[in-house]
């Protein structure tokens, strides 16, 4: 009985590593396959730009719109993005790096959008929660209002981080690469933005 159980020991032994080698060998075919795409997007083929819009313009309105509390401002912003990296594609040497990168393009636009402009943001309510029947509870409201305007007294370029790392999920890595500071650097720097953001809370 002592073959059986070895032989099943070493088939247990190598299914762990075997399993990873599988998925980090998937990584790299998903990886490639991104790759094409933009390299064809980069050489003017219109299907391939059409995939990577697909994939990546939610994620960039999201952020812009956090951004700019403005629907018009976002769309330019975005539009303008789009503009920008489709003469630039070229320059993106790894797959994964192209959302961060894409991202950071609207986001930077936004920005040069809203100092043009001179004015605050303005956030759009379309149905004020305290009006239903059952609705907000005004201790939760009055929460909800004055962590809106901490996040306002905020930078443009500290809250284009939190939404990055808070609306479209990115880790320290794609935070390095969409705004060029060390993934070290993002996580104090976010730390920096959350404690003030409690003090502030906490003050008011």
């Amino acid at each position: 009985m002592a073959e059986p159980r070895l032989v099943r020991g070493r088939l247990t032994h190598l299914a762990g590593p075997t399993h990873l080698l599988g998925m980090e060998v998937l990584t790299r075919l998903a990886e490639r396959s991104q790759a094409k795409v933009i390299a064809s997007a980069a050489a003017g083929d219109d299907l391939a730009l059409r995939q990577i819009i697909a994939a990546n313009h939610d994620d960039m309105r999201r952020v812009c719109q956090y951004v700019t509390r403005d629907h018009a401002i976002t769309d330019e912003a975005v539009q303008a993005a789009w503009s920008i990296a489709w003469r630039k594609l070229g320059s993106v040497r790894e797959s994964r790096r192209l959302k961060p990168w894409l991202i950071s393009i609207a986001v930077n636009e936004a920005k040069q959008l809203l100092r043009r402009r001179r004015r605050r943001a303005v956030i759009e309510l379309t149905v004020d929660p305290s009006d239903r029947r059952g609705g907000m509870d005004p201790a939760a409201a009055v929460g909800s209002i004055d962590l809106r305007s901490a996040i306002e007294r905020l930078d443009i370029e500290d809250q284009a981080l939190l939404a990055m790392r808070y609306v479209v999920g990115f880790d320290a890595t794609e935070l390095s690469v969409a705004t060029g500071i060390s993934p070290a650097g993002t996580r104090t720097r976010l730390k920096r933005l959350l404690d003030r953001l409690r003090q502030d809370l906490a003050d008011g």
